[in-house]
């Protein structure tokens, strides 16, 4: 009898040991309902007079949003201040200072009428991994600075400020508040006379991560966790101006017309059927269309139109464009009118993730058993314009039906979650100062 309870005890204390050493090497993780919880509370600022979603840039949404944000940011532990361009640094000292800081982070500002995961989901993740680091007590060996970009959907203000790619003579631009660019930097506590004092140089940071919502529904349909963006497209527009003869709509023959809309309508279904003959994720797209001196009893003599392809090779978009112009001739020959394409060169070449992030990254999706694929952003995000000062990550999280921009904008506190956790222990595994005890996984 002695020698059964002496057993039942050395099996329970063997099964109490187990279960610390399993509970032990249980790799820490962000705290999702807090994710969701800060999701609500930052959409509660800026609402217009009908109560639609309203944080654009410098608006006074804005501009409560940003101060909730940095003193939650305070509350963690961060030395928080806007730097002249309006940007919100967070910093966080490593254990070297000697060592390049590892930066994540995102934006606030909406479009207008947009959604609350856009950007928001991407900042309130930054700040996420300050809190579990905290509560774990994890002192990283390398500095972490959370960034919060200004206007990122004006046009990635904040982030090309960082990397002195701002065009002064924007900041005369009106923004969506009303303000043009200058005064908007100034509502939040920026000075644009000083940008230039902002400007980081390559090799400053040792690498920059972001995490986004997918605004598609890829991982949606494919039953995915999240994806690694292997990189963001480049993106090339045209004008395009098609020339016919204008003439009564009644008396002109059919046989006999120079009908510019015709040719027009011609040319948009050949876009379509030249960007779908390419293998691979590129889009063209005529988005902008007008007969400018258009009436119901008059052959359209004159159409403009817009193009637009997107891709992560420059070299495809221009061989698709050169087949684009070939088709052009053949139409403009068959309705008898003049096709003209004119170049805007207001494009962005691609932007490629760093091969060492996408690999960290899926490690860490990997070790934690989030499912992932790889893909290609046909949206730009600031990550991009960081990629001038050092190696970029970005992730995506499935989004409800693919919807961005909208106040139907979903993703659920699981899917935020996973993300959230991929980019922690990225952040973990890229600092390799840590030990596998430290965060539950193993390090390479």
């Amino acid at each position: 009898m002695k020698s059964l309870i002496l057993s039942i005890s050395f099996l329970l204390f063997s099964l109490s040991v187990m279960a610390q050493v399993s509970f032990s090497t249980d790799p820490i993780k962000v705290n999702e309902q807090r994710i969701e919880k800060r999701i609500f509370e930052l959409a509660a600022f800026g609402k217009n007079e009908k109560g639609e979603p309203f944080r654009v840039a410098y608006s006074h949404g804005d501009i409560e949003g940003r101060a909730y944000f940095m003193d939650l940011m305070r509350k963690a532990g961060l030395e928080v201040h806007v730097d002249y361009a309006g940007n919100i640094i967070g910093k966080r000292a490593g254990k070297d200072p000697s060592k390049k800081p590892i930066a994540f982070g995102s934006h606030i500002d909406m479009v207008p009428n947009g959604g609350n995961y856009d950007g928001a989901y991407g900042s309130i993740t930054a700040l996420e991994i300050i809190e579990v680091l905290n509560e774990n007590k994890i002192i990283t060996n390398h500095p972490l600075e959370v960034i919060i970009f200004q206007n990122e959907e004006g046009g990635l203000v904040g982030s090309r400020a960082l990397t002195g790619n701002i065009n002064k003579a924007a900041l005369s631009q009106r923004s969506a508040s009303g303000l043009t660019l200058e005064e908007g930097i100034r509502a939040i506590g920026g000075d644009p006379k000083r940008l230039d004092e902002v400007v980081r140089k390559k090799g400053d940071l040792t690498a920059f991560l972001e995490i986004h919502i997918e605004q598609s529904k890829v991982l949606e349909s494919q039953g995915i966790d999240v994806a690694i963006v292997e990189g963001i497209v480049g993106i090339e527009d045209w004008d395009i101006t098609i020339v016919g003869m204008a003439n009564h709509a009644g008396s002109t023959p059919m046989n006999d017309r120079q009908d510019a809309l015709i040719a027009a309508s011609r040319l948009v279904l050949a876009v379509n059927e030249v960007v779908n003959s390419y293998e691979g994720a590129q889009v063209g797209s005529v988005g902008k269309i007008s007969v400018p001196s258009g009436a119901p009893n008059v052959i359209p003599g004159k159409v403009e139109m817009s193009l637009q392809m997107r891709d992560l090779s420059a070299e495809k978009i221009m061989k698709m464009f050169v087949d684009i112009e070939r088709r052009a001739e053949q139409i403009a020959k068959e309705t008898n009118t003049q096709i003209q394409f004119e170049n805007l060169n207001l494009g962005t070449t691609p932007t490629f993730a760093s091969q060492e992030m996408q690999d960290k990254m899926m490690e860490a999706a990997n070790a934690l058993g989030i499912s992932n694929i790889k893909m290609q952003s046909g949206a730009g995000h600031d990550v991009q314009e960081m990629a001038a000062l050092g190696p970029i990550g970005l992730v995506f999280i499935p989004s409800k039906d693919g919807i961005s921009h909208n106040p139907k904008e979903y993703s659920s506190p699981k899917e935020m979650a996973n993300g959230a956790n991929v980019m922690l222990h990225t952040v973990l595994l890229l600092d390799k100062s840590l030990t596998e005890k430290d965060i539950g996984i193993q390090l390479k």
